[in-house]
C-alpha cells in the first residue's frame, strides 16, 4: 500500500503568453528543487484539477499543472465566440508545452495524464523525446480516426437510444455525414442558446457511454457550469472533427521514438469510450512501457488503477 501525502497546494502560479493572443495559466506544487512533473489534463478542453495534490511527494517532486488553450483559467476562453479556434490544434498544444518548459527553466520532466492527455503526451514525447524522463498514463488513447469513429458512432450500438438523441441534435441533412463537424458548426453559432443546447447534447452522450462502467455514475461529464460545458464541447468538436490533426495510427507507428523512456500505462478492461486494444498495441510497440489492464475499471478508473499510478509515482521519484 502507498500512503497519501498531506494535501499540497500551489506555491506559485503564472500566465504564459504564447505570442499569438493566447495566455496559458499554470501553477507549481511541491518543492521548487524537486523532480519536475507536468500533469497534462484531458478533454481536450476539460481544464486541470484545482484541488490540492496528495499523490506526489512534496519534498521530492515539483509538479506543474496548467490549463490548455481556451479552457479553465487560460484565455481567451472558448465559451467566448470571439476565441479563435484556428489557433488551437495539437501542434499548438505541443508547442505550448515546450514553451512552458523553457519558461520554467526545466531541462527534462516526467509526464502524467489520462485520456486526451495521453494523446498529447505521446505526441509531445515523440517530437521531444530528449525532454522526457518518464511517462505515466491512465486511460490510454491516441485519438486516431478509428478511435474517434468508435466513440462517437460505433459505441452507439450499445446505447442506441442515447446515440439517436446525440445524432438528432444536428440538422437532418447533416446526420449521415461528419457528425462531429456538424456539432463544431453548432458550437460556432453566434446564438448562445444554440451553443448551450448542442453542448448539453454532446455531454449527455459522453455521460451515457460511461454510465454503466464499473464506478460509473450519471452526469459525470455534464456536471460542470455552463461556460465550462460550452468550452469543453467547442474544443472537443473542433479537435475531433479534424482528427486531432493526426494520421491513422500515427502515434502507434512512431512509438519507436519513445525507446529509452520508461513508462507505466494503466487501463480499464471495461473502458467503453476507449477499448483496451489501443493500450495493448501501444505497449507492444513501445520498448520500456509496462501495461496494466484492470478488470474492475472503465474509463473513469478505480481504486486499483489509482494505486497503480501511485506506485509508479513512488518508483520514478528515485530515478
Amino acid at each position: 500500500m502507498v500512503d497519501l501525502y498531506p494535501p499540497t497546494g500551489p506555491y506559485s502560479h503564472g500566465i504564459l503568453d504564447t505570442g499569438d493572443g493566447n495566455r496559458v495559466y499554470y501553477e507549481q506544487l511541491g518543492s521548487p528543487d524537486g523532480k519536475p512533473v507536468l500533469y497534462v489534463h484531458g478533454g481536450p478542453g476539460a481544464g486541470t484539477v484545482s484541488r490540492p495534490t496528495r499523490a506526489w511527494d512534496p519534498e521530492r517532486y515539483r509538479v506543474i499543472r496548467y490549463d490548455q488553450r481556451n479552457c479553465g483559467r487560460s484565455t481567451p476562453h472558448a465559451s467566448d465566440p470571439a476565441a479563435d479556434m484556428s489557433l488551437n490544434t495539437t501542434q499548438h498544444l505541443i508547442d505550448d508545452m515546450e514553451r512552458l518548459r523553457e519558461h520554467l527553466g526545466i531541462e527534462r520532466w516526467l509526464l502524467n495524464g489520462a485520456s486526451w492527455g495521453s494523446t498529447l503526451i505521446l505526441a509531445y514525447a515523440q517530437q521531444h523525446p530528449e525532454r522526457v524522463t518518464e511517462i505515466i498514463i491512465q486511460a490510454v488513447t491516441t485519438t486516431s480516426p478509428g478511435e474517434i469513429e468508435w466513440l462517437y458512432r460505433g459505441a452507439g450500438r450499445f446505447y442506441p437510444e442515447a446515440w439517436d438523441r446525440f445524432r438528432d441534435l444536428v440538422p437532418e441533412d447533416e446526420r449521415d455525414g461528419n457528425l462531429l463537424a456538424a456539432y463544431s458548426r453548432l458550437m460556432e453559432n453566434p446564438d448562445r442558446a444554440i451553443r448551450e443546447k448542442a453542448a448539453a447534447g454532446w455531454l449527455a452522450w459522453e455521460d451515457a457511454v460511461i454510465t454503466n462502467e464499473p464506478n460509473g455514475k450519471p452526469g459525470m461529464y455534464s456536471d460542470r457550469e455552463v461556460d465550462a460545458q460550452i468550452a469543453f464541447v467547442r474544443i472537443c468538436s473542433h479537435f475531433f472533427s479534424n482528427g486531432a490533426w493526426l494520421e491513422e495510427d500515427q502515434l502507434l507507428r512512431n512509438a519507436h521514438r519513445l525507446a529509452g523512456i520508461p513508462a507505466v500505462l494503466v487501463h480499464g478492461r471495461h473502458d467503453m469510450g476507449g477499448p483496451p486494444r489501443t493500450a495493448w498495441e501501444l505497449a507492444k510497440a513501445w520498448p520500456g512501457a509496462r501495461l496494466h489492464i484492470f478488470d474492475d475499471s472503465g474509463h473513469i478508473g478505480s481504486e486499483a488503477m489509482v494505486l497503480a499510478v501511485r506506485v509508479a509515482i513512488e518508483e520514478f521519484k528515485n530515478r
